[in-house]
């Protein structure tokens, strides 16, 4: 087998084993359909690229979410817009795609909004590892690797983040 071929299969794998969680990292941090795609666009051609670079191929994952957060700084920082001001919008809309009932959808889009906008009240920081947990299904030692900061730190992170939700939620529902 050619050491191309190689490259397009190691590529091929790591591309099928991780595109929907760098997508849904990206939409939940831009808020963008369109921006979304551009930048998990940029980070797979990155990795196509680079494939070659990398020594250990189970160290993609690492790579491919750090890239996708640089690229989304890269992206507000184009912008010259600050980070923790993310203009998300109905993101719920977009991931409904199953068969539930439209009362269910309904329900859950409401609820995935009253989330998505307590969610913008917080720190970057915070919503960073929420979202790097709650929908990119990282582990804690993968969060605090990605974001170069200890385990104990993503767990006290996501502890607030997830009372202060808790807290805002029951307000709003109760």
């Amino acid at each position: 087998m050619s050491k191309n071929n190689q490259k397009l299969i190691q590529f091929t794998l790591i591309y099928n084993k991780n595109k929907v969680r760098i997508f849904n990292y990206v939409l939940k941090m831009v808020g963008d359909e369109l921006t979304t795609e551009d930048i998990t666009q940029e980070v797979f051609l990155r990795l196509y690229k680079n494939i070659g670079r990398i020594r250990n191929i189970n160290s993609a994952k690492y790579w491919l979410f750090t890239t996708a957060r640089n690229e989304v700084y890269q992206y507000y920082r184009n912008k010259k817009v600050r980070t923790d001001q993310f203009n998300t919008t109905d993101i719920a809309e977009i991931e409904i795609r199953d068969g539930s009932s439209l009362y269910e959808n309904y329900e859950v889009k409401e609820f995935g909004k009253l989330i998505k906008d307590e969610l913008e009240k917080l720190p970057v920081e915070q919503k960073e590892v929420f979202v790097l947990r709650e929908y990119s299904e990282l582990s804690y030692s993968e969060i605090a690797h990605l974001l170069d900061i200890s385990e104990d730190l993503v767990k006290s992170r996501l502890y607030k983040t997830r009372q202060k939700l808790i807290k805002s939620l029951k307000k709003k529902v109760a």
